[in-house]
């Protein structure tokens, strides 16, 4: 006997990724698509007569009558967090995009309802789900690099809707912060520039991480994505140096001393693996198969609070021009999952103190 399709409820209509977040869903042999939910009557009726599903303009009356399984959330970014409470409320499982939310009062009250729930609560930081990141990882994980020594992001394009002052930093960056701690462990502490704000569309910042590596993070909404080389990572360690270029388009490990490189890009026939969007495609194969193991997310919501509260700490770095500790107090962010202490052995700092030799500050406190 086949397994039963996991049935799926998009909430959602954007053009760009809540149109994919359907997309996906209505393709797959072990997913169904059951409902759309929007704001507008038309708008939401033309996305699921699209997708042939019933369409709703009301997230309670959707779920009474459909009863998903899970619920996927691709909604404006300054509009997340009164739906998403609703849909944590709920207590059905959820996938929503990012940024979790603005403010890390709302993100942890997200979290600690969804934890009260023991709620799957699962975040799209889809970037790790390319072909070229992942191989990064596994050179990591093999010690190919020796130690890590410095890691460098940068990401830039032309500015989307929100109004936020920081949105760029938040809603944007937030996938440099996520896939530097993902590959090099927890940051330590932050230290920025910014310009051309508010709002803030460029910013650099300075990050230490836990381990003792360094690293810079260049994020922009003065450029644009038609450019080539609109994102490149870099790790570089003792051993060898890993070069991510536009995400899915290549990945380089160079040994040390060695003239030769190993290159990965996507064959001629490889669509899969060369398109950014199916990036989704291959988190959602892992999500689905968390849900349905019992398990739990492969990117928890938690990684979104994370995420965020790096960026507090680079506006806070920025305003009170003062380098800010970071090192969560939690061993949620980790590679495996073990305990941090501070980069000098001593205690782990919360999120968000300023490192002005004084007492750390919680999130969001003065210094």
């Amino acid at each position: 006997m086949t397994e039963p399709r996991t049935r799926v409820a998009v909430v959602g209509t954007g053009d760009w990724w809540g149109f994919h977040h359907a997309r996906v869903f209505s393709s797959r042999d072990d997913a169904e698509l059951c409902a759309i939910v929007g704001r507008t009557e038309r708008r939401t009726a033309d996305r699921a007569g699209r997708f042939g599903v019933r369409p709703y303009l009301d997230v309670e009356e959707m779920i009474d009558r459909e009863r998903p399984d899970l619920i996927s959330v691709c909604l404006p970014n300054e509009g997340h967090f009164a739906t998403t409470l609703l849909l944590v409320r709920s207590g059905i499982p959820l996938l929503v995009e990012k940024p979790l939310v603005f403010s890390l009062d709302e993100a942890d009250v997200l979290i600690a309802e969804a934890e009260a729930r023991g709620l799957f609560f699962a975040i799209n930081f889809n970037h790790r789900y390319a072909r070229p990141v992942r191989l990064a990882a596994d050179a990591i994980e093999r010690g190919e690099l020796g130690r890590v020594v410095f890691a460098t992001w940068r990401f830039g394009g032309e500015a989307g809707t929100s109004l936020h002052p920081h949105a760029n930093l938040i809603e944007t960056q937030c996938h440099g912060f996520d896939m530097v701690e993902h590959l090099c462990g927890p940051i330590a502490s932050v230290a920025a520039q910014m310009t051309g704000g508010p709002p803030y569309t460029t910013m650099a910042i300075a990050v230490r991480f836990v381990s003792g590596a360094v690293g810079t993070l260049l994020g922009t909404y003065d450029s644009s994505y038609a450019y080539p080389g609109t994102h490149l990572l870099e790790i570089n360690g003792t051993g060898g140096r890993v070069l991510v270029e536009d995400t899915v388009r290549r990945y380089t490990y160079s040994s040390a001393g060695d003239e030769m490189s190993r290159v990965w890009q996507a064959g001629y026939f490889n669509d899969d693996d060369r398109g950014f969007h199916a990036t989704f495609d291959r988190h959602v194969d892992e999500v689905l198969q968390a849900l349905r193991s019992g398990g739990p997310p492969p990117v928890h919501a938690r990684a979104g609070r994370r995420a965020l509260a790096l960026a507090h700490a680079v506006i806070r770095s920025f305003e009170s021009g003062k380098r800010v500790d970071t090192v969560p107090d939690t061993p949620a962010y980790g590679r495996d999952g073990g305990p941090y202490a501070g980069p000098d052995g001593g205690d782990a700092v919360r999120d968000g103190g300023v490192a002005d030799g004084g007492d750390a500050v919680r999130d969001g406190g003065a210094a």
